[in-house]
């Protein structure tokens, strides 16, 4: 995908994340929790503080409920960047309605074929409809982890 334009009101800023799970660091604790991907800090430093993190699982997932349905437009991930980018390479970013599955059978909007460490890309979703934004690692068994989605719509 090329770089679109950051155009509207991230809608994220006021949602609410959750997460297959939390990675536990055993020098840092609870340090990766799913808000952190929303909170508007673009640093993609894991240990400042603004990145979400899970455990090593098949398929991880993380979630953003905007609270209501909108018309989404684009979507913005800012991958992490002191290590482990190519980690987030072949999830699925998934906008819709449902809950099934933790919402991972909502439509794709996007497909991350490769960010390197802490870059940045824009994915377009042509106005899809939906209250709910994933991104999934489907069928992988490995740990899920970015440091901002902001997501673009009315």
């Amino acid at each position: 995908m090329s770089p679109l334009p950051l155009i509207g009101k991230n809608l994220a800023l006021h949602g609410r994340a959750t997460m297959s799970s939390i990675y536990k660091d055993s020098n840092w604790g609870f340090f990766g929790m799913a808000i952190n991907g929303i909170d508007g800090n673009e640093d993609t430093n894991y240990y400042h503080g603004s990145c979400f993190h899970t455990h090593t699982e098949l398929s991880p997932w993380w979630r953003v409920d905007l609270l209501e349905s909108y018309r989404i437009s684009r979507i913005t991930i800012t991958n992490r960047g002191d290590c482990c980018g190519s980690k987030i390479n072949g999830a699925e970013i998934l906008v819709g309605d449902s809950l099934a599955n933790n919402g991972n059978n909502n439509a794709r909007c996007g497909l991350v074929t490769s960010l390197p460490n802490g870059g940045t890309q824009t994915y377009d979703c042509g106005e899809m409809v939906g209250r709910y934004v994933n991104i999934v690692l489907k069928g992988k068994q490995q740990c899920l982890h970015l440091c901002e989605v902001q997501i673009f719509g009315d």
